[in-house]
């Protein structure tokens, strides 16, 4: 082997390995303020900064990768994405499938109805009265135990942005979602025209879950750790904070 040849060698072998792409999953259906794709295409959102302020401090090339909501917990255990970032609750159910980070959010879950209607975040408030909600989610398994023995019907949407539709047009009473989901749909023009929160639903942490995590394969540990450390990183410096300040006007981080 000439020197030169030997030197190449050396190089090759002793040059870092690049950094591992992580592909964070996040809902294909428009879900603002946490992430929608802009005119360009572009997903941008305060879930989306907060994907890329996590993968920078904990130092991972991560690539958001958009899995039609119904089937990203699938995209993920079978390796097609290698975590969930998309406003996906830590329930006791779905832990028996996936793990998940540290909280990153935790917001109440509301119900919204038209202006002056006689609905009320109850079962009898709700008794009689058709309920929209979306499909593979925690609202929707909350409105089956609490509201179904009650309610006209329930109407089971693929996004929240058709549920939210059909209760402007007056085609559902109510609709269940998380607070701060609800409130970019009242503070635009449809929404300020036609509804108002008619106040939280009573807590339940087996169905609500703990908050909002990262979804990560079971065995993952050590990208569940780096995750949580990006997570901790990010609120540690202010980081979180100034992200949170561009979309809401209070602190979503919760109890």
């Amino acid at each position: 082997m000439t020197f030169r040849s030997l030197v190449a060698a050396t190089l090759l072998f002793a040059a870092p390995a690049a950094a591992q792409e992580v592909k964070i999953g996040i809902a294909a259906e428009a879900y603002p303020p946490f992430a929608s794709p802009d005119a360009s295409g572009n997903w941008v959102g305060w879930e989306v900064e907060l994907i890329n302020a996590v993968c920078a401090a904990a130092e991972m090339q991560c690539v958001i990768t958009p899995v039609a909501w119904d089937g990203i917990i699938p995209s993920l255990t079978s390796g097609q994405i290698d975590a969930i970032m998309a406003s996906m609750s830590i329930t006791e159910e779905r832990m028996q499938t996936i793990d998940f980070s540290d909280k990153y959010y935790n917001t109440p879950t509301v119900i919204v109805g038209a202006k002056g209607g006689d609905v009320a975040p109850t079962p009898e408030g709700l008794a009689g009265k058709i309920i929209g909600v979306q499909a593979s989610t925690i609202h929707a398994a909350y409105v089956e135990k609490y509201f179904a023995g009650t309610a006209a019907e329930i109407k089971i949407y693929q996004t929240q942005d058709e549920a939210n539709s059909d209760l402007a047009a007056g085609r559902i009473d109510a609709t269940q979602a998380d607070s701060i989901a609800m409130d970019a749909f009242l503070a635009s023009e449809t929404g300020m025209a036609c509804c108002e929160t008619k106040g939280a639903v009573a807590d339940d942490p087996v169905i609500l879950g703990l908050g909002v995590g990262a979804g990560i394969r079971k065995g993952e540990d050590e990208l569940r750790e780096k995750i949580n450390a990006g997570i901790a990183a990010i609120i540690a410096d202010g980081t979180y904070d100034k992200i949170t300040a561009g979309y809401f006007s209070s602190s979503i981080y919760g109890g």
